[in-house]
């Protein structure tokens, strides 16, 4: 009976159970990010974690104690180079859990443990959060910066459509261009004397046999 015992054994023996927990922070810190079970990863979680805080002093001393747990001088050196400066301003919960989901075997439940700070998708998307964000209890009758720009941007655009729209009422209507008369000439003017002599002739006549 475990009463009071918190520790997950993980189905081991002790240094079974040591010699996985050791093999799986050296994955998670050479690769930032492993597939395992939920029990496994809570178990890594409180193994790592006192590691990685313990690289933030870069010494003789943290190096001997964090080799002493990890046993691998790759690992070792990749979390006191790299790890480390990446997670000198955080004060701790260094990692993350996603779950994934049940393995088909055994219908165990699986997740991703991964690093916090080397996961760039996450990381965009909660700045992208924190800069939408806006205050919502403004009083009433005050605009927002956005809100007053908009506006005066629509009251530019409506000035400008009253000026073009003034403007091309006020323009002249254009003049259809006229037709030239064709040049009287002196041989035109001979024709048309010739014409009204011979109205005039024949005018008296009608008038007699009247």
């Amino acid at each position: 009976m475990r009463h009071r015992n918190k520790i997950n054994s993980l189905g081991r023996k002790a240094a079974h159970r040591k010699e996985t927990l050791s093999s799986m922070a050296c994955a998670l810190i050479l690769h930032k990010r492993i597939n395992t079970t939920v029990a496994k990863a809570k178990a890594l979680r409180v193994y790592v974690e006192p590691l990685i805080t313990r690289s933030k002093i870069d010494s003789t001393h943290s190096r001997r104690t964090v080799f002493s747990y990890l046993k691998n001088k790759h690992a070792v050196s990749e979390l006191f180079r790299e790890v480390a400066q990446k997670v000198a301003e955080r004060p701790g919960g260094y990692t993350r859990i996603l779950k994934t989901g049940f393995r088909k075997g055994d219908a165990a439940e699986m997740c991703f443990i991964e690093l916090v700070d080397y996961n760039t998708a996450m990381l965009s998307t909660e700045e992208e959060t924190s800069q939408k964000r806006t205050r919502r209890g403004r009083r009433r009758g005050k605009k927002s910066g956005n809100e007053q720009e908009e506006a005066t941007t629509q009251v530019q655009q409506q000035a400008a459509g009253e000026e073009v729209a003034a403007e091309v009422k006020t323009k002249e209507p254009v003049e259809a261009p006229t037709q030239e008369k064709p040049e009287e000439t002196v041989e035109n003017k001979a024709e048309e004397a010739e014409k009204d002599t011979e109205k005039d002739k024949d005018e008296p006549e009608e008038k007699a046999d009247k």
